[in-house]
This record gives structure tokens, C-alpha cells and sequence, in this order.
């Protein structure tokens, strides 16, 4: 070999500078150290003496563009080029690619046919070599050797061998090669046992951000949008190969870009895909599924692993978008609408609660080297192929398209094998049943027996915190493992209860399959009470009955005869006509059978008559008290307990009420799928409204409003009506109007709710100056009342409502009717707040003396009660006539009253028009002011000193013992008054003294 250095020099070279090549050319930018390094090794073998240019870099990053460059370099300054390229095929045949540098073999003359073995075969080493110098003898040689790491063997001898006799031959070698870190450990690179100067190694990097960002606009266009620009940037990782086949996909699939108005007809374009199937033809998946065939099986396995474990991840988190009303993608790989970073919950979501403990629990996972996969990890973040997880430090793919390509083509049944896997893991170590769980979501059913207590355990763990959608996630996989009926039914009828608060189909379905299951009687009947109760709330009525009928007879039964028939009676007031029907029914059984009639449906029968107007208040609670004393069986008490205090709420005995309430909340376990519960909670709020208490009201139906799963016609509610009018009296009627505005009450159930809600309403539309549209309202309100044989005005006073608009509207004879209808009725119960506004409305109406004397009875039967609610109105009525009268200096007295009472309560309304009807009678209130720091009552005043002190909401609630929304809505209330915006204002408002009274 060493004589060929004797051969005659070559002619002088011609140099050819850098410039001479474009580095903004497909795949060469941020290229120009390369670039120049070539250039010179150029000259240097243009000069005679060559060298080894040896290019590594990972996949992807333009090492074949750079050999490309050095080849036209070559070719340019009239060197013979000689090109090959190593495939994974031509591996194992010896010398297979210094052969394809050569071209077809040629026997040499003279020769017969030798043998492998022999120096003369075109295959021998030394021919080969013999045949280099014989190409460099007649001019420079530049050769291009791309993919060298998978080369043969013996051609990657030859190469090395070669690069250290290339010294005084005018030969330069441009040698490219993988370098980057996979798991299995790398074979040793062609330098590697080579001496430093015959050998020039050059690292190529990814593209930084700034050249990514030009790539991008260079193909879709200067003007494509940010957002556009920042996704192909992170989802090609500053990768060429990736980065290019991206920018493919999206020309073919979206012409115009990102650019807003590109399209013919102006329409903004849409955003950038993060689900793959968008993409195809499909060039992005393709390049990253080269990409990762060239990183071997072990980095490919764990690169899925990672990428499954963060779909997974998105897949919960779609979930939780979907129960909370919004729009889910739970679909496959790259699904769009991936927010691994907010992900719900770290067992929900497997592997990324498990912080810095991830790499281990990934190679473990994959049976790899811990070490590998942790610098595996680290090289991926490096190339910016993988991000960390804001918070936890978990690593993640760059882009959801990344993820979805490393994952495309990967089969389901091999993924589910890896939550099995993950699972067991994770039972090892002792992460919790929920981290467990959290993979068992992802698994295909009829695994052990285990699983399935697994989930169960991991549900009733999320339904203890609070986590209803985790919990519901972990029932509906459980359900697709074998268990026993019994429990299968529990199981149904728990998920029921979960979905009955969260999906549109209120947990109908897996109520009517657990029915289906159950043998026993008293098993039927409670299964057959949870199902009619979610029918009776979905507007099915009719269904509810029909699966009680379904139920057979149970003469030998009584107790669950009983429990069928009170039921029925609770379903019924969702009908008017069902209503009727069921209670005439039950009043003439208790006339035939007095002896069947039980407690409870005795007390339903006491109900009936109160709303009737047939019953005094002093009556119905002798009866009811009697009841409470005489024993029941204990699945009738939750509906005595029930009906009592709807009874005593009505007859002013509050106290009683929130007895009863807390008795029945607290000592018997009342599933929401109960009839009962729901009819405490909204008992409970009319107590707390009757009593003024509307910060109280606020905070208890801030949540209470509409179900995920309601559209707005059925989105009408007890709850709702209180919120509103709560709304209205502390002066915030604008929201109410904003809470009201999807409702339609023509579309919804005729339901006993819907009447609340349109009294409600219309006690908005009469506060905001439109007493016709109140009015229409209010009688609605009464229609349907009487259409359910509700006479009495203790449920609502919509007939002192309607003869308030009508005195507006000028209609006094029409509002004299009503309210001298309203008083009678109010005789009839006889209880100081219907009394009392029944005397105050028809003292209105009827005007003159008899006029004053009325208003004046309703104040005199209100005070000294703790009906501020109702006094106020009174006391307001009374002034306002006194004035009218003539008697301003008697109104006054009154009126200060009144203002002192309403700003005790926060009602702003009702201090509104206190404040007005005092200036009406000559005099104002020194002391009182709508707005400013006189404004604040004393608890907001208290609140908004400690705010303005630096306190958080949360320290303020656990410093007063106070609800935060109660906190909230005081300061709310208080920044109105102050007129002011920002928690940072409370301290000048606060100490200045320029807000006066308004």
C-alpha cells in the first residue's frame, strides 16, 4: 500500500471558498462551520495531502445534506467523486460497500478466475485499495461514504485502514455517521481507533428555534401565524428530517397555511392539527417512524412506553372536559385537546405522579438499564424531542404530534400489555390502589379477580375526595370485569348515583340494569325508588310511576307497600295531573284503611292539605309533632323526617325546620339517588331565604345550579329561583338576568320547580321596571299552582306579587281582587309572614284609612318576629302611606327602621327603597349611604379591612370561621359600594372619607 505514495503529485488545486456554497439551501442551515471545514479539507486534498471528514449526528439532522454538499464541493473543483451508501441489508456481505464506491467489479487482464482469498479478486481488500490510487494517479478523489455505522465489517476496516494512509495522497474521505444516544449501548464509531490527524470530526447539531422559525416561514409563507410557527417549531424539534416532512403534510393538507384570511373566502384558517390522522398523506408519521427504527428496538420501546403513559394522561383529562360539559377527545394517539400539563390527577393519570421516581418506574417498566433510560432522557430534551411537565418534571413529548406519530401504527392489544405491566409495577412498589387503578383503565378486560376490587377500592378512595369523575371512571371499568349479581348491582346503582349528577342520561341506564338484577323484595323496591327518582327529575314522570307499578303486588310486604306508595307520592309533584291522581287516591285509602295510612304518609296527607288551604299552621304542626313521636319504620322515616320540615318551614317554626333537616342529613345516610335528599336541601334554602339570609343562599346554590349534563330548558330549579331573587336583593341584578337568560320555561317539565322559577323570575322583571312582564310571570306562576291544587300562599305569593304590578300597571280593582283572595288564604294558615304580607299588599290596594290601618296591622302582626325579610316591606308600605297621608313625621320613624333592617340583611334592594320613600317624606338618613365606606355593613367592613391588610380570601375564612364564597361575596358587595375594582384599591377606598352618600 505505502507505494503508491510515490506516485506523481497531482496538478495544483483549484480552492473554491466557502461561499460557493448556499448555506440557506434545503437542509444546510446553520451549516457554515461544516460547511467551511469542507471547503478546507478540499484545498488540503486538492494540495495532495487528504484526510477523513467524519460527520456524526443524530438521525435527521442533514447528514446526508452535508455529504450532498460535499460531493457537488467536490465535483465543482474536478474531483472524481466516488459515492456510497451503507444500508441495514448490505451489513452482513463483506466489503459490500467499498464495493459500491468502485462500481460493477472488473476482472483484471491476464487473470483467470482467482479466489476470494486471492490479492488479485475484485473483492480482496488490497485490489480494492490498489484500485483508489489508481483513480487518484489521474486526478483528486473525493469519497462520499454515507451511514458508515451500518456498514459491513470489513468495509468499515477498509475505511479506517484507509484514513491513515491518505497523507500525501490527493484523496479526501467525507464520512458520515449516527451519533446519537440510544438505549442499547453503541457499537464504536469509525474514528475510534484512529489517530487525531487523519481524522476531522465534526458533531452536528439540531436547528436552533430562530432557523426552525424560518424554515417553517420560508415554506408556508412570511405572514403564517405565530401559533402556527411556535407548533411546527416544537413539534419538529428542530429536526430537518421531522421538521421538512411536517411542513409536507400541511402544505397538502392546508394550502393557505396558517394565515388568517389566506383562504378565497377570508375565513381564518384552522388551527394546527395535534391529531395525526389530520396529517396524512402522511409524511410526518412516516419520518418519525424512521426516526425511530433507526434507534433501535430498546429506545423504541421506551420512547412508546413514554408516549403511551402521556396519552393515557390526555385521555383522562378528555374525560374530565367531557363530564364537566365541554368537548372530549378521547380517541387515540394524538388525539387534539391534550393538556398534559393540567392533567386531573396523577393515579388517574398513569405514571405522572410519580415526579422524580419517573425514569426509574419507566425503565423498570421496560425492562431497561435505568442508567440508559436516564440518559436517554436527557439526550431527548437536549434535541428537543422531549419537554418537562411544568410542576412535576415529567418528561413529555414536545408537541401532541410527536406523540401521536411515535404511537401510530403501535397495536392496541401491545399498549394495553403495557398498563398491565405498569400495573402490577405498581402494585409492587405500593403507589396506592388509586396509581394502580390508573392503569387498569387502559387495560382489555378479564384480568384477575383482583382487578376488579382494585378499581372498586380505587373508586370508593376518589369518592371520598371529592373526585366523582376519577371514581365514575373506575366503576365503569370494574363493570367490565366478572363479578357476583349482588354485586354487580351495588355497582350499578353507585355509578348511577355518580352519573345521575354529571351525564345528560342522569345514570338511567345502569339504575334500570341494576333493577334487572336484583331478586330480593326489599332490594327491588329500594333499586326501584332510585330509578323512578332519577326518571321523576329527568321529566318522566309517567316512567317513574310505571316502574313502580312494575314492582307487583306486595300485600305481604306493608312496610314496602307503604315505601312504594309514599315514593309515588314524592314523584307526583313533578305532574300536576299524577298529583292529583296520587293524592285523591291516598286520601280515600286513609278514609277506608286509616289503620294502613303510616307516619310518613300521613304527614304527606297533612302536606297536601296545607297547600290546599284546608289546614292552619297551628294545626299542621300539632299533627306533625304527633307524628314525629309515633314510631316508624326506618325506611319510612327519611320521608316523615322530610315532609315535617317542609311543613315546619312553612308555619314559621325555622328552628324546627333546620332540626329536622340536620336529623335527617346527619343520621341517615340519604343517597342523592333518594327522593328525600334532594327535597331536604331545597327545604333548607327556603328556610334560609325566609329569613333573609342571602349571602347564606348565594354560597349554598353557587353550585347547585344546573348539572353538567342539563341543557338550559331543563335547567329551572328551586335552587335557581333562590339564587335570582337572593341576586336581586343585594343589588346584583344584572347577573341574575345573565343566570336566567338560556331558560325557557315553555320548553321544561310543569314541575312544582318551574314554578318557583317563574315567581322568581318574575320578581326580577318587576325590580328592573317592567311590572307587565312580571306580571305575566307571577300569574303563570298561579296558574300552575292551581293546576296542582295549591291554593295556599305558603309555597308562593303570587297573587301579592301580581296585585303589586297591577297597582303599578293602574289596575287597582283587578289587584284588590287578588289581594283580598291572598288574605283570606293567609287567614286560613294564619302565620305571621303570609298574615303579614297579605295585610301589607291589600292595605296597598285598598288605599284611604282603611288603607293605613291594614299596613299597620301587618306591621304590628311582623314585629317581634325574626321575619326582617317580611318586616321590612311592612314597615316601608306603612311609611310610604303615612306620607301620602299627610303624616310624614310618623313615616320617618319607620323608615329609618326599615333602612337599618335592610342594610342589617345586605338587602340592597330593599334599602334602596327605604332610602327613597324617606327623601319622599322630607327627611334623610345621616347615617346611611348606598355607596362608600358608610355603605359596608359590618361584617363587609370587617372583611375588607383584613383584605386590604394583604390577607388572602382563605386566611380571612379560617381567621372569621366563615365559608370562602361567603368571604367572596362579601367582598364583591363591597367593591360595588366603594366603586372600586381591584383588591389593591381597598386600602385608599377604605380610609377616605370623599365617598358620601348616594
Amino acid at each position: 500500500m505505502r507505494a503508491l505514495s510515490g506516485q506523481p503529485r497531482p496538478r495544483p488545486p483549484v480552492t473554491a471558498p466557502p461561499s460557493a456554497l448556499n448555506p440557506a439551501s434545503a437542509g444546510l442551515l446553520e451549516r457554515e462551520s461544516a460547511l467551511e471545514l469542507l471547503a478546507a479539507e478540499a484545498d488540503r486534498a486538492m494540495g495532495g495531502s487528504g484526510r477523513l471528514v467524519l460527520f456524526r449526528a443524530p438521525t435527521g439532522t442533514g447528514r446526508s445534506a452535508l455529504l450532498e454538499a460535499a460531493a457537488g464541493l467536490g465535483a465543482g473543483l474536478g474531483m472524481r467523486v466516488l459515492r456510497a451508501h451503507a444500508s441495514a441489508e448490505s451489513s452482513g456481505i463483506p466489503l459490500a460497500l467499498v464495493t459500491q464506491l468502485f462500481g460493477p467489479p472488473r476482472r483484471p487482464a491476464g487473470l483467470q478466475v482467482p479466489t476470494p482469498r486471492s490479492p488479485h479478486h475484485v473483492r480482496h481488500p488490497s485490489r480494492l485499495w490498489r484500485l483508489l490510487g489508481e483513480y487518484a494517479a489521474e486526478s483528486p478523489v473525493l469519497v462520499a461514504v454515507d451511514d458508515a455505522h451500518l456498514a459491513d465489517q470489513a468495509s468499515r476496516r477498509w475505511l479506517a485502514e484507509s484514513a491513515r494512509q491518505l497523507t500525501g495522497m490527493p484523496v479526501l474521505m467525507v464520512v458520515t455517521e449516527r451519533g446519537q444516544y440510544d438505549i442499547a449501548p453503541p457499537a464504536p464509531g469509525l474514528a475510534y481507533s484512529l489517530p487525531p490527524g487523519v481524522v476531522r470530526m465534526h458533531a452536528v447539531a439540531p436547528l436552533s428555534r430562530p432557523a426552525a422559525e424560518e424554515l417553517v416561514r420560508g415554506v408556508l409563507g412570511p405572514d403564517t401565524s405565530d401559533t402556527w410557527v411556535d407548533g411546527c417549531v416544537r413539534a419538529g424539534a428542530g429536526n430537518p428530517l421531522l421538521l421538512r416532512a411536517l411542513l409536507d403534510d400541511l402544505r397538502a393538507v392546508f394550502p393557505h397555511g396558517g394565515r388568517a384570511g389566506g383562504a378565497d373566502d377570508g375565513c381564518p384558517e384552522p388551527g394546527l392539527p395535534e391529531n395525526c390522522a389530520e396529517l396524512y398523506p402522511g409524511a410526518f408519521v412516516a419520518a418519525v417512524s424512521w426516526w425511530l427504527s433507526s434507534t433501535g428496538p430498546e429506545s423504541t420501546t421506551v420512547a412508546r412506553a413514554l408516549a403511551e403513559l402521556e396519552d393515557s394522561a390526555r385521555y383522562c383529562e378528555g374525560r374530565k372536559d367531557e363530564e364537566e360539559g365541554g368537548d372530549a377527545s378521547p380517541g387515540g394517539p394524538g388525539s387534539p385537546g391534550a393538556r398534559l400539563g393540567d392533567a386531573v390527577h396523577g393515579a388517574l393519570c398513569p405514571g405522572h405522579d410519580l415526579g422524580d421516581d419517573f425514569g426509574d418506574f419507566l425503565s423498570e417498566l421496560t425492562r431497561a438499564d435505568p442508567e440508559r433510560v436516564s440518559g436517554w432522557i436527557a439526550a431527548m430534551l437536549r434535541l428537543g424531542l422531549l419537554r418537562r411537565t411544568p410542576g412535576t418534571g415529567v418528561p413529555r413529548f414536545a408537541h401532541p404530534l410527536l406523540r401521536g406519530a411515535v404511537l401510530d401504527g403501535w397495536p392496541r392489544s401491545q399498549r394495553q400489555a403495557l398498563h398491565l405491566r405498569a400495573a402490577e409495577l405498581r402494585r409492587r412498589r405500593g403507589d396506592g390502589v388509586e396509581a394502580v387503578a390508573g392503569h387498569l383503565l387502559h387495560t382489555a378486560p378479564g384480568g384477575p379477580a383482583r382487578f376488579a376490587e382494585d378499581l372498586l377500592d380505587a373508586a370508593a378512595d376518589a369518592s371520598r375526595a371529592g373526585r366523582t369523575g376519577a371514581a365514575a371512571h373506575y366503576l365503569r371499568r370494574a363493570l367490565d370485569e366478572p363479578m357476583p349479581r349482588e354485586r354487580r348491582a351495588a355497582v350499578l346503582t353507585e355509578l348511577g348515583e355518580l352519573e345521575f349528577a354529571t351525564l345528560r342520561t342522569g345514570g338511567i341506564p345502569r339504575l334500570a340494569e341494576a333493577l334487572h338484577l336484583q331478586e330480593q323484595p326489599r332490594d327491588r323496591v329500594l333499586a326501584a325508588v332510585n330509578l323512578g327518582n332519577v326518571l321523576a327529575h329527568r321529566g318522566k314522570p309517567h316512567a317513574a310511576l310505571d316502574v313502580m307499578r312494575d314492582l307487583g303486588a306486595l300485600d305481604g310486604e306493608p312496610v314496602l307497600a307503604r315505601t312504594i306508595e309514599t315514593a309515588s307520592a314524592f314523584f307526583s309533584d313533578h305532574d300536576p295531573e299524577i298529583r292529583r291522581a296520587v293524592y285523591t287516591r291516598l286520601r280515600e285509602r286513609a278514609e277506608r284503611s286509616p289503620e294502613w295510612i303510616s307516619p310518613a304518609l300521613r304527614a304527606l296527607l297533612i302536606r297536601y292539605e296545607a297547600t290546599a288551604g284546608l289546614l292552619s299552621a297551628e294545626s299542621a304542626m300539632r299533627q306533625v309533632r304527633r307524628l314525629l313521636a309515633s314510631p316508624e319504620d326506618p325506611l319510612l322515616v327519611p320521608y316523615l323526617l322530610s315532609t315535617a320540615a317542609a311543613v315546619a318551614q312553612w308555619a314559621d317554626a325555622s328552628d324546627d325546620a333546620e332540626r329536622i333537616i340536620r336529623t335527617a342529613l346527619s343520621e341517615h345516610w340519604l343517597s342523592p339517588l333518594h327522593p328525600v335528599h334532594r327535597s331536604l336541601l331545597n327545604t333548607r334554602v327556603d328556610t334560609a331565604a325566609a329569613r333573609g339570609r342571602y349571602g347564606w343562599v348565594l354560597e349554598e346554590t353557587a353550585d347547585r345550579l344546573r348539572a353538567p349534563g342539563d341543557s338550559p330548558r331543563t335547567g329551572a330549579s328551586n335552587f335557581l329561583a333562590h339564587r335570582v331573587i337572593a341576586l336581586v336583593e343585594c343589588g346584583r341584578s344584572a347577573e341574575a338576568e345573565r343566570l336566567i337568560a338560556g331558560v325557557n320555561v315553555k320548553e321544561t317539565q310543569d314541575g312544582w320547580e318551574q314554578n318557583r322559577f317563574l315567581y322568581a323570575r318574575g320578581v326580577l322583571r318587576a325590580s328592573a321596571g317592567d311590572p307587565a312582564g312580571a306580571l305575566d310571570d307571577f300569574r303563570e306562576c298561579g296558574r300552575r299552582q292551581l293546576g296542582r291544587d295549591v291554593e295556599s300562599p305558603v309555597v308562593t305569593p303570587w297573587r301579592s306579587a301580581a296585585a303589586e304590578c297591577l297597582l303599578l300597571l293602574g289596575e287597582p280593582a283587578q289587584a284588590l281582587a287578588l289581594a283580598e283572595e291572598e288574605n283570606r288564604y293567609a287567614a286560613v294558615w294564619n302565620t305571621p309572614r303570609v298574615r303579614g304580607r297579605a295585610l301589607r299588599v291589600l292595605g296597598a290596594a285598598t288605599g284611604g284609612g282603611r288603607g293605613l290601618e291594614l299596613t299597620a296591622e301587618a306591621v304590628g302582626v311582623l314585629r317581634g318576629t325574626s321575619l326582617d325579610v317580611e318586616l321590612i316591606p311592612a314597615l316601608i308600605a306603612h311609611g310610604v302611606q303615612l306620607t301620602a297621608a299627610g303624616q310624614p313625621r310618623s313615616a320617618r320613624p319607620l323608615l329609618r327602621e326599615a333602612a337599618t333592617a335592610a342594610e342589617r340583611l345586605g338587602a340592597v334592594r330593599l334599602s334602596g327603597s327605604a332610602e327613597l320613600a324617606l327623601r319622599a317624606s322630607g327627611a334623610r338618613r345621616g347615617n346611611t349611604s348606598l355607596t362608600g365606606r358608610d355603605s359596608l355593613t359590618a361584617g363587609e367592613l370587617r372583611i375588607a379591612t383584613l383584605a386590604a391588610d394583604g390577607r388572602t380570601n382563605a386566611e380571612i375564612s379560617e381567621l372569621l370561621h366563615l365559608a370562602r364564597r361567603t368571604v367572596e361575596t362579601h367582598l364583591t358587595s363591597t367593591y360595588r359600594k366603594l366603586g372600586i375594582r381591584r383588591r389593591g384599591d381597598l386600602p385608599a377606598a377604605l380610609n377616605s372619607t370623599a365617598g358620601g352618600p348616594t
